[in-house]
């Protein structure tokens, strides 16, 4: 999603970010050198937090709204991006078990 990012939802607990996920994103961009983040709105259920770090890896997280989504992400210091760019696809690095499990679906069929 390109311009998901720019939809807005906001969460139903307004003001509020949950502890537990701004502790996780500190956790992921202190385990992988630095990390930025890619906010998409998904519907009802709220915002895909996408963490890419500055060593390849990469991880999800929800937020119930794209409003706590970068209050979250401000929080713990993540800078997100407003869309996908081609240096920060580039910059992902997919893990080996992806791979076999991307395999495993295209001989499937």
């Amino acid at each position: 999603m390109a311009d998901g990012s720019d939809t807005t939802r906001t969460g139903d607990v307004a003001g509020q970010t949950p502890s537990g996920l701004v502790a996780s994103i500190k956790a992921f961009a202190a385990g992988h050198g630095g990390a930025k983040a890619v906010i998409e709105y998904v519907g009802k259920r709220g915002a895909r937090i996408v963490l890419v770090g500055e060593d390849g890896a990469w991880a999800d997280q929800f937020a119930p709204g794209t409003d706590v989504a970068r209050q979250a992400c401000a929080k713990a210091g993540v800078a997100v991006e407003n869309e996908w760019e081609r240096e920060l696809m580039d910059q992902m690095r997919p893990s080996n078990d992806l791979w076999r499990s991307m395999a495993r679906r295209s001989l499937a069929r």
